[in-house]
């Protein structure tokens, strides 16, 4: 009860701290991605406690996208389905205030891992999505070189260690992605951001606010 009082005292005196973007000259139209394609496995562990800051920050096992993102995220997923693969989805849009918590919670020498809220992240404009594969045939999801959200060299996009075929499905998940517009983030494989994320707004919504 106390983490959960914590947590609500820091998402209700943020706001005023939020960056404007005067630049942002689209308007924001999330989408949950499920009603566009519900063959798109989620694994929101953000809304659970198994996640690098022991607690849980959303209030829904849910992922909303911009619909263009959102789009080009299901061409990417039907695409794959001929390979034998499927896409999880691990995040989406993110609320400002869970951007500036997972700053405050990160050691300095890992920032490199989060974004810096005084710039606001990809993910607050809801064109950036964390992913990885699934096999259709068993329904697992496969072994990539790191973990999600693993702090280390072994998330880097072109990190040589580790199984050849965990490298090969890294590079397939790279592939497909970039072909519908989206680019790695360099140092985590699973994040990807759309090419329209400057256009939008940084917001600071909560998912159960989203219409």
């Amino acid at each position: 009860m106390l983490v959960a009082f914590s947590l609500l005292v820091a998402v209700s005196t943020v706001a005023q701290q939020m960056p404007c973007d005067p630049n942002a000259k689209r308007k924001p139209e999330l989408i949950e991605l499920q009603t566009l394609d519900s063959s798109i496995k989620l694994d929101v562990r953000y809304a659970t406690t198994n996640n690098f800051t022991g607690r849980a920050v959303y209030s829904q096992p849910k992922v909303f996208l911009q619909r263009p993102a959102a789009e080009a995220l299901v061409r990417v997923h039907r695409r794959l389905k001929q390979k034998g693969y499927g896409l999880v989805v691990f995040d989406g849009y993110r609320p400002w205030s869970v951007t500036k918590l997972f700053w405050e919670v990160t050691p300095p020498h890992l920032r490199q891992f989060v974004a810096d809220p005084a710039k606001g992240s990809r993910h607050n404009r809801g064109c950036a999505v964390d992913v990885s594969l699934y096999e259709l045939a068993s329904g697992l999801i496969v072994t990539m070189p790191s973990e999600y959200d693993e702090m280390s060299e072994r998330a880097h996009i072109n990190y040589s260690g580790g199984s050849k075929q965990a490298r090969e499905l890294r590079d397939l998940l790279r592939s497909e992605m970039e072909a519908e517009g989206f680019k790695v983030l360099d140092v985590e494989w699973w994040h990807y951001d759309y090419e329209l994320w400057q256009e939008y707004p940084i917001l600071n919504l909560d998912f159960s606010e989203i219409r």
